[in-house]
């Protein structure tokens, strides 16, 4: 396992407008080509968190998957981030999903949809929810791609050990993309930490800026944050584009420094 890049993109998502925050977030991540391993873009950055985008939903034949694509290509880098996607068939056809894809170069696209809807903004009565946790590989990190809400959630995020891969838990960085508003920030950045320290990995959380379209402020506080719950990387309340190299080897003595996974519960999750 090498070292990994990962950039934090945290911008002012255009309320309700698709092809004007692919253009927005284009232009943000355009220079990253050669100096990246992992692009982050907030939750539903094409339209905001709005129930009423639902409406807008794009199936997975749509122009933001085939956006995404590009941009994982052209960047020769990694990108994820989480849009409404409509279900074209199977038992939930027609459901709305908030559905973060990741995508690598080579065009491989692997998606999560949100498990813990936001109940307070009504979120669960329009969406549908998934079930499955994915775990993707990527430069030889194993990866857990999760959103917003799932922060709250620490039984759902549990880095288990894996007993079919001797000395390997489940994931080594849990990323988190988020529309978190500014009035629970506080929460925001002592779960990330929490999810960091109890999880013996990195967690890098992606949170976007600005005020949408309810009036919602949010203050940004992206940040990378290591095994010990340090910031290794964090951001104000400004558009930025920050990168940070996540240090494999310092992950790996920690946790041959403190190997708590062998004294965690078992369990399933069903």
């Amino acid at each position: 396992m090498n070292n990994l890049r990962v950039s934090l993109v945290q911008g002012e998502t255009r309320w309700h407008d698709p092809a004007g925050n692919r253009d927005y977030y284009g232009d943000l991540i355009e220079s990253l080509h050669g100096i990246t391993d992992l692009v982050l873009l907030p939750e539903t950055f094409t339209s905001g968190f709005s129930n009423e985008a639902i409406a807008q939903a794009e199936t997975m034949d749509g122009p933001t998957v085939a956006w995404m694509c590009e941009q994982a290509r052209r960047l020769d880098a990694a990108i994820c981030g989480s849009v409404q996607i409509r279900q074209t068939d199977g038992p939930r056809k027609d459901r709305v999903f908030n559905r973060l894809l990741f995508v690598t170069p080579d065009g491989n696209l692997q998606h999560y949809d949100k498990r813990h809807l936001f109940r307070y903004a009504k979120e669960h009565e329009r969406y549908a929810g998934g079930s499955e946790r994915l775990t993707v590989e990527w430069k030889g990190w194993r990866i857990c791609p999760l959103v917003c809400y799932d922060l709250r959630f620490p039984v759902f995020s549990r880095n288990r050990y894996d007993v079919e891969r001797p000395g390997m838990l489940d994931y080594d960085l849990l990323l988190y993309v988020a529309n978190w508003p500014a009035a629970r920030a506080y929460p925001w950045k002592t779960l990330l930490r929490a999810r960091a320290i109890e999880n013996l990995c990195y967690v890098a959380g992606l949170n976007r800026v600005g005020t949408d379209g309810n009036g919602l402020q949010y203050s940004g506080d992206s940040a990378v944050i290591d095994f010990l719950g340090h910031p290794v990387s964090e951001c104000t309340d400004e558009e930025v584009v920050a990168t940070t190299t996540l240090l494999a080897a310092e992950l790996a003595a920690h946790r041959e420094r403190f190997p708590a996974m062998l004294d965690a519960d078992r369990f399933t999750f069903s």
